[in-house]
């Protein structure tokens, strides 16, 4: 007859409040397969997240699953099997997104599973597609230049005015030094 606990150790109580804590304070997670990955290659993956302030943590796939749960977020239990690390992005994550999927060419033992992209859950195939896109800075960027066109295009037509006028007035003061 197997021993049934009645009651949930404190350490793994405090263990699943670390995980709530942290997951609180991001809003996008991508869970990555990382088993066949060398301590220097999971080291490297770390550091190119850590300059884009994102962050790789291995976690205890049910320790997540209780912390997601608790935080009602939509399930993401079909993520949470195997070896699991989750990049943990603050900001912007189709960014961190590229890194992993840039990683992986490199190192192909690296395995995207799928993510929980603000309150929609991704597969791997969406989360390439969404790595694919443009950020938000980049948009930014565009959004300013498609901005900047028409006021661009008004300076440029105003000042095209007085220097039409200036070779008019110069074309017509040279017809007449020709004609005198």
């Amino acid at each position: 007859m197997a021993i049934v606990a009645k009651k949930i150790q404190d350490t793994k109580v405090k263990s699943i409040d670390q995980l709530k804590d942290l997951f609180q304070t991001s809003p996008d997670f991508i869970f990555t397969d990382y088993r066949g990955l060398t301590v220097e290659q999971i080291t490297a993956l770390r550091k190119q997240l850590r300059a884009k302030g994102a962050s790789l943590k291995v976690i205890k796939n049910n320790y997540a699953r209780l912390a997601f749960e608790q935080l009602s977020a939509p399930d993401v239990s079909g993520y949470l099997t195997g070896p699991t690390a989750v990049a943990i992005s603050p900001k912007d994550s189709n960014e961190i997104a590229k890194i992993l999927f840039d990683f992986t060419k490199e190192t192909p033992a690296l395995n995207i599973k799928g993510g929980l992209i603000g309150p929609s859950i991704y597969d791997a195939a969406q989360i390439e597609a969404f790595s694919k896109l443009p950020g938000k800075l980049e948009l930014i960027s565009m959004l300013m230049s498609v901005m900047n066109g028409p006021a661009r295009n008004l300076a440029a037509a105003l000042n095209d005015i007085p220097s039409r006028l200036v070779r008019t007035v110069k074309a017509i003061a040279d017809k007449k030094a020709e004609n005198s």
